[in-house]
């Protein structure tokens, strides 16, 4: 136990416990910028155990979900990658790195040409209507 931790009051440290056993309170409380200390409240009056509390529970199912949905997607790039031609992607990405370097070019030649210019300082017209 850390030396912060240990000068936490302990319902604090119950309550940081509870805190970090639900996720999407966390987020709930980071997304809407409520403050902590509200929620902190509510534990105090309701307790762990009450029904509000129930939305922010984490089950298992989740983390489930979240395995299937990572195969599913390295799943369907594979199926992506499958289908792509190497030889076209290569010229493409040629023709992107020709078409930088041309406007990389087209920069350095007006720059150049900027810093050659005399700067012309513009007297005022004192005879002009």
């Amino acid at each position: 136990m850390s030396d912060q931790q240990k000068q936490l009051h302990p319902d604090v440290s119950q309550f940081k416990t509870f805190i970090n056993e639900h996720p999407k309170l966390i987020h709930e409380i980071r997304k809407h910028g409520r403050s902590w200390q509200e929620y902190y409240e509510k534990w105090v009056l309701l307790g762990a155990e009450d029904p509000f509390w129930e939305p922010y529970r984490q089950s298992e199912e989740p983390v489930k979900d979240k395995k299937e949905n990572k195969m599913e997607l390295f799943s369907h790039v594979m199926k992506l990658t499958e289908n792509v031609d190497l030889d076209k992607l290569h010229k493409q990405v040629q023709q992107f790195n020709e078409t930088i370097t041309t406007l990389q070019e087209l920069l350095d030649q007006f720059q150049q040409t900027k810093k050659h210019l005399p700067n012309m300082q513009r007297r005022p017209n004192w005879f002009k209507d």
